[in-house]
């Protein structure tokens, strides 16, 4: 199976199920996997921002993404990062411990590579200075993460990335799609995959030859953005109908995320509680927000069956 192949389509962004004691909820967590694999994902990325990363040891890092892997037993590829620590002795340290745990790509995060402050110029040598300090037969990615800064990478850091032959997947989230598309040309030919984060710009991005999506909202209706991954250059009006739908309902990224979607699974009985260690989930269960999931999920259906979504998905 070629890069382009295996890292096509959706890639949720895993949450972690905590019990209300502050726990890895390991049922729930299994639940979510099988959840994911059932809407038709292509693969998962495990240990990232929304498994809120930065709040888990490094021993619980290495232990979750174990169970993923487990747990998923083959049936999608799976990719992680926990690539948190500041120094570079740690962050060789963390690489090592998730390469280990036999993942398809280790993911690199953009903002650890450099200072906010730092050029470009020192972000390309960190990368090539841990990808040489990583050496394995697995492959390598980078997320721009949001958190604690956003670090766009720069044409350089992608054409580098994709002329190094170890690199097979950049989670973007630039939301720009005039970057998208510079991108892409750079990584033309290589084994390197663009999974867009941003659903405003999904479609175009698709169009454009992107991957597919890496992103929050396959953690409400993952089944939508498979189906748009997998039909939009078949059913082009189709797509554009779900696509308008999709970036409307992204929204509810800005309302108290990762709880939104925490409290969503646990009414759907795959999560026994919305706990998070990253925020309280105590005002969002407060307020009728759950109200306005519960319509964007259900107009979503009906988007689906109105466009025969259903019918056609791959």
């Amino acid at each position: 199976m070629t890069n382009r192949n295996k890292y096509s389509g959706v890639w949720p962004v895993m949450l972690t199920p905590f019990t209300d004691d502050g726990e890895i909820d390991w049922a729930s967590l299994e639940r979510l996997i099988d959840w994911y694999i059932a809407a038709g994902v292509s693969g998962l990325f495990a240990n990232c921002q929304s498994s809120e990363m930065f709040f888990l040891s490094q021993k619980e890092s290495v232990a979750l993404t174990r169970f993923v892997l487990e747990k998923t037993a083959g049936r999608v590829p799976v990719v992680a990062s926990g690539h948190t620590a500041n120094a570079e002795s740690q962050q060789i340290e963390q690489l090592h411990e998730i390469a280990d745990t036999g993942v398809d790509s280790v993911i690199l995060i953009s903002n650890r590579l450099a200072p906010q402050s730092a050029s470009d110029a020192v972000v390309l040598e960190k990368i090539a200075a841990l990808t040489e300090k990583v050496p394995g037969d697995f492959g390598l990615g980078i997320y721009e993460c949001p958190y604690p800064y956003k670090r766009l990478l720069s044409d350089e850091v992608v054409k580098w990335c994709a002329e190094s032959g170890r690199y097979t997947f950049i989670k973007d989230t630039c939301c720009d799609i005039d970057i998208i598309r510079r991108r892409l040309a750079l990584a033309e030919g290589s084994g390197l995959n663009i999974a867009n984060a941003n659903t405003q710009t999904l479609l175009a991005s698709l169009r454009a030859g992107a991957s597919g999506y890496s992103g929050v909202m396959a953690n409400f209706h993952p089944e939508l953005y498979v189906w748009l991954c997998a039909n939009h250059a078949a059913e082009p009006e189709k797509a554009d109908v779900l696509a308008r739908y999709l970036t409307t309902a992204s929204l509810i990224e800005n309302v108290d995320y990762p709880i939104s979607a925490k409290d969503f699974q646990r009414r759907l009985g795959n999560f026994a509680s919305a706990a998070a260690r990253v925020r309280e989930a105590g005002p969002f269960l407060r307020s009728q927000l759950h109200d306005v999931v519960d319509q964007m999920i259900a107009l979503g259906e009906d988007v689906a069956r109105g466009v025969g979504v259903k019918e056609t998905a791959a």
